[in-house]
């Protein structure tokens, strides 16, 4: 096998993982709002963590994985379990009574925050373009938040949470994982995030929180905590193999396909679907992210010219 061949191989593997991760991310959301009926959203938020650190500690033993960390990696990785549980939180408290694709759509908005972060903090050479496709892409946010903020109050405001939250969990995931493996990297989101939870929901036992005190979970309602935390833990490690195996480039497109997916499930499952005003803006969001990774893309070629050029 040449190696063009293993490349294509490759992209192609990353492409199905990707793909997974589409299928795989709606149903975490709707196990998350089934299990809000009857359980508080920091005990869903909480399981949601838990099981993915119990399931991530046998694939470290299996893949003998070393759980050492370099002393200065220990802050990011706090900061980044704790984003993580802040965005985790809000899109579940969305959802409890949000439709799906509502508050999904809303969350898009993060690859916008990330790309304007970037380059008014961070420094980095974003044209106007791209800066002009985020612009558009807040645009479309608020005609999706416009009929949710008049149907469900200020939670349809829990979503924007979700997207700045999970923008700066990607900025401070793009440092880590080149320094510690995917898998390590998530049990310990996993754990630290528990240990986040467990004395909130303790110290919030009994308080009357809606939020917050916990319940005892009866009968199907395990099941939802459970797929919870698998599905998490599931859709996140196929997002973080494809990546590994594909450009970002490549597969950054495809991510716009757990949008209608989550849709088709919020439909059959909630019987929920999007109104005319909701639909304009979920297009604006896709168009505007669409054109952004395009000119990306085309930025990517026009230095990859560059360089190549032979000097004159």
């Amino acid at each position: 096998m040449n190696k063009a061949t293993s490349s294509t191989d490759h992209i192609l593997a990353g492409v199905a993982l990707m793909l997974g991760f589409c299928l795989t991310a709606p149903i975490l959301d709707v196990a998350a709002k089934l299990a809000s009926a009857t359980v508080p959203v920091g005990q869903i938020t909480t399981a949601r963590f838990v099981v993915q650190c119990v399931l991530m500690g046998p694939f470290i033993w299996i893949m003998g994985l070393s759980l050492r960390v370099a002393p200065g990696q220990w802050l990011a990785l706090v900061v980044r379990a704790a984003l993580l549980l802040v965005a985790t939180f809000c899109f579940i408290a969305a959802i409890r009574v949000m439709p799906l694709a509502d508050a999904l759509a809303i969350v898009f908005v993060a690859p916008f925050i990330v790309l304007l972060v970037g380059k008014f903090y961070l420094g980095e050479d974003v044209g106007p373009r791209r800066v002009g496709a985020a612009i558009v892409g807040f645009v479309g946010v608020i005609f999706v938040i416009q009929p949710s903020f008049a149907a469900f109050g200020t939670v349809a405001l829990f979503p924007l949470g979700t997207a700045v939250g999970f923008a700066f969990y990607i900025l401070v995931t793009r440092g880590l994982s080149r320094r510690v493996h995917p898998v390590t990297l998530q049990f310990y989101t996993g754990l630290i995030a528990s240990l986040f939870c467990l004395p909130v929901m303790i110290l919030a036992q009994g308080s009357g929180s809606e939020l917050l005190d916990p319940v005892w979970p009866t009968g199907i309602a395990w099941l939802w905590l459970l797929g919870v935390g698998f599905f998490a833990t599931l859709s996140h490690m196929l997002m973080t193999y494809a990546l590994s195996l594909a450009p970002s480039a490549t597969l950054a497109p495809l991510q716009y396909l757990e949008l209608p997916v989550a849709t088709l499930f919020g439909y059959l499952v909630f019987h929920d679907f999007p109104n005319a005003l909701t639909l304009t803006g979920i297009a604006i969001i896709i168009g505007a992210g669409l054109y952004m990774i395009h000119r990306e893309r085309v930025t990517a070629r026009q230095l990859i010219t560059e360089r190549a050029a032979p000097p004159i």
